[in-house]
This record gives C-alpha cells, sequence and structure tokens, in this order.
C-alpha cells in the first residue's frame, strides 16, 4: 500500500485589520533617477521575515500544515496496517470464506479512498487559506503604499526579488521604511476563544 505524505504548501487564516491613519514616517532621502524619474524598490525577502502580519501568518499555516500532514501520516500508516494484515491472513488461509476475505478486501480499498479524499480535502483547504494570505498581504501593501506615496512621490516603486533587479542603488531602497510602517499599521485580530475550540474539535474530526 501506499503511504501518503502530505506535500501541500503551508496554510486556514487569522485576517488582519489595518489601521487606515496615515503612519508618520521617518525622513528618507528622496531616490530619483539620472532622468529625473523618482524611483524606490522594496525587498520582499525581507518584507516577508519582518512585517509582523507575514511572520504571524507564516505561523499558523505552518501549524495548520503541520496537523494537516500528521494526520494523513496516522491515517496512511493505519491503512499500511490494516493491508498487511490483510495480505498475512490471506497468506495463511485465515478467512472462513471469500465473502469474508472479499468484505475486508472492501473495507480497505474503501479506507485508501477515504485517504485520498482527505488528502485532496486538506491540500485545497491550504491551498485557499494560502491564496487568502497572498491577497490579503497584497491589499495590505497596496494600501500603506497609496498612503506612503502621497508624501513621497516616487514615479515607480519596484519589488526586488532574488535577481529580478540586477543592480540597484541603496538609496533607492525602501524596504524598511516601508516594513516600519506596515508594523505601525498592523492590528493582529485574536481568535475567540470560542472559534479556537471549534478549530480544534475540527482537527480532531479529522483524525
Amino acid at each position: 500500500m501506499k503511504k501518503y505524505i502530505f506535500s501541500a504548501l503551508a496554510i486556514a487564516a487569522m485576517m488582519v485589520s489595518c489601521n487606515n491613519q496615515s503612519p508618520k514616517m521617518d525622513d528618507q532621502p528622496a531616490a530619483a533617477s539620472s532622468e529625473g524619474l523618482k524611483i524606490a524598490y522594496v525587498e520582499v525577502d525581507s518584507l516577508m521575515t519582518q512585517y509582523t502580519f507575514a511572520k504571524d501568518y507564516s505561523v499558523t499555516l505552518q501549524k495548520k500544515s503541520n496537523n494537516a500532514r500528521n494526520t494523513l501520516n496516522q491515517k496512511g500508516n493505519a491503512l499500511q496496517a490494516a493491508a498487511a494484515n490483510f495480505q498475512q491472513k490471506l497468506n495463511n488461509n485465515g478467512f472462513q470464506s471469500r465473502e469474508q476475505a472479499a468484505s475486508q478486501q472492501a473495507a480497505i480499498e474503501r479506507q485508501q479512498r477515504d485517504l485520498q479524499e482527505l488528502q485532496a480535502r486538506l491540500e485545497n483547504e491550504l491551498a485557499s487559506e494560502t491564496a487568502k494570505f497572498n491577497e490579503a498581504l497584497r491589499d495590505s501593501l497596496q494600501n500603506f503604499l497609496k498612503v506612503y506615496n502621497k508624501d513621497k512621490k516616487f514615479d515607480l516603486i519596484l519589488a526586488k526579488s532574488g535577481d529580478n533587479i540586477l543592480i540597484g542603488n541603496k538609496k533607492l531602497d525602501v524596504t524598511q521604511d516601508v516594513i516600519n510602517g506596515l508594523n505601525k499599521r498592523y492590528k493582529p485580530t485574536a481568535k475567540p476563544a470560542a472559534d479556537a475550540k471549534k478549530d480544534e474539535a475540527k482537527a480532531e474530526e479529522k483524525k
């Protein structure tokens, strides 16, 4: 029997509410190109590791991913044990009739289908939550930058990820300024105790 190993991305979500007031930003040198365009860039990797919302969400998704993986592994191990027991009884003529053997085999096949369906459902749930996170992060950043740029008046703000910007003058880097502003606006929303209990109950049901 195949052992089902969870391979989905990390994922269920704490939504955040952002303070709509414009934060007071620290003064930074103006970033301008030689042609007069005002350009800046933000390091995406730094944003993901220093923006509190992204860090909180990452922890939440990782926990849910681990729970899903553990659930699938437990059920996969149970399926393997059932299949091994069936094969042993079959080899040792341990069934009283063909009907009994066929009935147990059918039960194992149902168990396998249930596991496959559970795996697909958990992966879809986690993927959906990841999409929600990406959308929330994008909206949070864009809403902040609209306020931020009213004073800075950049013509262009780029997202620097990996080597998509091969060379960039550090004078154009406004990453820390943006991270500081985002963290000032970030207001984590605590889950009510009742909701937390519901999540725990759901996790137990899946086991």
